[in-house]
């Protein structure tokens, strides 16, 4: 097996330990992206869940540690939005917003889908605001997920792209439910929504080919 470059083991032990820092606030009752956001002191939850990522990951931890400088340089990098805010964030390529009480495997069901929005760069930061809230809130389907500013060589031009999930491509009530509630969010040009069975099947829009299920 070929050596995994340090800056991509840095970015792999981000991904890992944000999600694992999201869940372990989360079940304190906090929420990462409003302590950052309110500029929150959550120094000792952080080192907490820090040590512990380091302890079963130490080859991660200690990538992570050499990149930014330990761990007061990691919390400094999620507090300047790094994992939170998807123009500031270039240790992965999406960041993940599920609503309450669903599991994270839910958007990988074949019966989920997902309605797709494209912004310009300079304006994802406040849009995903927007549908990062209402998901919170319950207000949208099971999950929303928004593409960041690190670099994709598969995107077809720099327009970002909001996901928002519903359950079942089949409940077309529920579907276009949550349409009408990103329409009050202020989404009101027409968009697409793509079911998992097309994603998985690697079908793609290109050449005048069609593989939106809805389009409102």
């Amino acid at each position: 097996m070929s050596e995994i470059d340090p800056d991509s083991l840095s970015d792999l032990a981000c991904g890992l330990f944000f999600h694992l820092l999201n869940r372990e606030l989360h079940d304190r009752g906090l929420v990462l992206f409003s302590l950052v956001e309110n500029r929150v002191d959550f120094r000792d939850a952080f080192f907490e869940v820090f040590r512990s990522f380091c302890a079963d990951y130490p080859d991660l931890g200690e990538a992570m540690e050499k990149k930014y400088g330990g761990p007061e340089g990691v919390y400094g990098l999620i507090c300047r939005g790094e994992g939170v805010i998807p123009g500031k964030t270039t240790t992965m390529h999406w960041i993940v917003q599920d609503a309450p009480g669903v599991s994270p495997d839910a958007i990988e069901d074949e019966l989920a889908g997902k309605w797709l929005i494209f912004v310009p760069p300079a304006d994802i930061d406040s849009a995903w605001a927007k549908v990062r809230d209402a998901t919170c809130r319950g207000e949208l389907g099971i999950s929303s997920k928004v593409s960041t500013a690190r670099p994709d060589p598969d995107s077809r031009d720099e327009r970002k792209v909001i996901y928002v999930y519903t359950r079942d491509w089949r409940d077309e009530a529920d579907v276009m439910r949550v349409r009408e509630k990103l329409r009050e969010l202020g989404f009101t040009e027409r968009i697409g929504y793509k079911r998992n069975i097309e994603t998985y099947r690697g079908e793609y829009s290109e050449r005048g080919k069609k593989v939106t299920y809805y389009s409102a």
